[in-house]
């Protein structure tokens, strides 16, 4: 019988091999890396992603028919949302390094919880403007701390893990929106409440499955002293805003968050705009991207399990955008059918690229981290996601869309170099920490024992 290595002792632990069980999506619902807390995180994430739904699909309609305000104030409260979100998850980064993460991600939900019921009372902009900028703040931080508690929780399976919580983040998007779509055909001031009340309900269940939780403090085969020296880069007091070699992944990898701004603003303005495809085409923009993320997220994420190939993925992310802004560049202004196909074609390609990023910027992100550090470390990286939400719609709309189908082609160059770089930089400080951690192992073990030799000549031999 043959053994393969590993296999008795993930059995020991109770674990189930990639193999057993079942891969599909169900099957690893029920038994996700990470066991029953896992299990409860994820439903947590369902509700609140759901509640966010609800939020998101009606929130503008809310400002402008219940609060009474005008596009240009609208535009503030959700520009101010997208400068506070950059803050959040450094914050939370910080924090967790100081305090536990589950109790942080509570606090997170009531934070939430607190600001979107003030909407149901305040309806002055200033006030309107803080409970905005601080419900992104939260709503940031809180995605941080999951992802340490994904980090921590599934350790080496952390991709099958960030897939799953990706398949049920889009699922609860979509609940969420059809279930404010109910709301929104009652259009009155009592339906907008119940739907405020809704989104308020999902963090209270939220904060209640995450305190049923354990404070999560290392994953599998990362059992890591508190005080051991981080390895590699950012050894240097493990701060992620002194290590230049972590800065610029972050930095790069920004424009490689840009498939969220094109699905949502640039190819719904695209066709309103440039072409005569109807608009009814606009919502399957995002039913093409629910469902391909939630078919494929866990098939993609099984292809990318390790650093190196997390660094392959992001050429790959590079690629799939370029093909995108193609489309859309040689996007037919006349013709109806002609446009629509190109767009429904561009929308396949932004998604591919999406499941891509979902897992290379995360796994790399974690991977190029110091691992006594990380929690600081990936608050630090969850800004990019931060910066591209805020700055993604005004470099499309103001530079990208008004230089035209020129626009889109640059744009695609730009992000598939700009992904070559991030894999060559992510490859080259792996290959660091990697020889940095052996070299540490290495004086850790001290030179190996010299025992007598039992060679010819003069060696001595061995004592009996």
């Amino acid at each position: 019988m043959i053994w393969r290595r590993g296999a008795g002792k993930r059995k020991d632990r109770g674990e189930r091999g990639p193999g057993e069980g079942g891969t599909g999506l169900l099957a690893q619902l029920r038994r996700p890396p990470g066991g029953r807390d896992a299990r409860i995180m994820l439903f947590a994430q369902l509700l609140d992603r759901t509640g966010t739904g609800v939020w998101g699909a009606s929130c503008v309609l809310y400002f402008t028919f219940v609060a009474g305000l005008d596009g240009r104030q609208v535009g503030l409260l959700l520009g101010a949302a997208g400068v506070a979100g950059i803050a959040g998850s450094p914050l939370a980064g910080h924090l967790a390094a100081r305090f536990p993460a589950r109790a942080l991600l509570i606090g997170c939900h009531l934070l939430r919880l607190g600001t979107i019921c003030a909407l149901l009372v305040f309806t002055r902009f200033e006030v309107l403007l803080l409970v905005v900028a601080v419900t992104s703040l939260g709503d940031r931080a809180a995605k941080m701390l999951e992802m340490l508690f994904a980090t921590r929780a599934a350790g080496e399976r952390r991709g099958t893990y960030q897939a799953l919580s990706r398949s049920v983040a889009n699922a609860g998007y979509a609940l969420g929106a059809g279930l404010a779509a109910i709301g929104l055909a009652v259009g009155t001031r009592e339906a907008y409440q119940v739907l405020i009340l809704g989104n308020a309900l999902s963090f209270v269940l939220a904060a209640a499955l995450v305190w049923r939780t354990r404070e999560q403090r290392h994953g599998r085969g990362e059992a890591v002293a508190e005080t051991a020296v981080a390895p590699g880069p950012g050894r240097q007091g493990a701060n992620p805003w002194r290590d230049r070699g972590y800065l610029r992944f972050v930095l790069l990898d920004i424009p490689l968050c840009l498939d969220d701004s094109i699905l949502g603003v640039g190819l719904p303005l695209w066709l309103i705009e440039h072409t005569d495809a109807p608009h009814a085409v606009v919502p399957a923009f995002l039913i093409i991207n629910t469902v391909l993320v939630v078919a494929l997220q866990m098939a993609v994420s099984a292809r990318v399990r390790r650093p190196r190939e997390a660094a392959g993925a992001a050429r790959l992310y590079g690629l799939a955008l370029f093909g995108c802004c193609v489309l859309l560049a040689l996007t037919p202004e006349h013709g109806a059918w002609a446009a629509s196909i190109a767009l429904l074609a561009a929308a396949v390609l932004v998604t591919a690229a999406e499941l891509l990023r979902s897992v290379s910027s995360w796994e790399l992100a974690v991977s190029l981290a110091p691992r006594d550090a990380r929690a600081s470390y990936l608050g630090v990286a969850g800004m990019s996601q931060s910066i591209q939400k805020s700055a993604g719609p005004m470099l499309l709309t103001g530079v990208v869309m008004a230089a035209g189908p020129a626009g889109w082609l640059v744009l695609g160059a730009a992000v598939a170099g700009v992904s070559v770089v991030q894999r060559r930089t992510g490859l080259r400080r792996l290959e660091v920490m990697e020889a940095a951690e052996a070299a540490e192992a290495a004086e850790v073990s001290g030179p190996a024992p010299v025992g007598p030799r039992t060679a010819k000549g003069s060696d001595p031999a061995p004592v009996s």
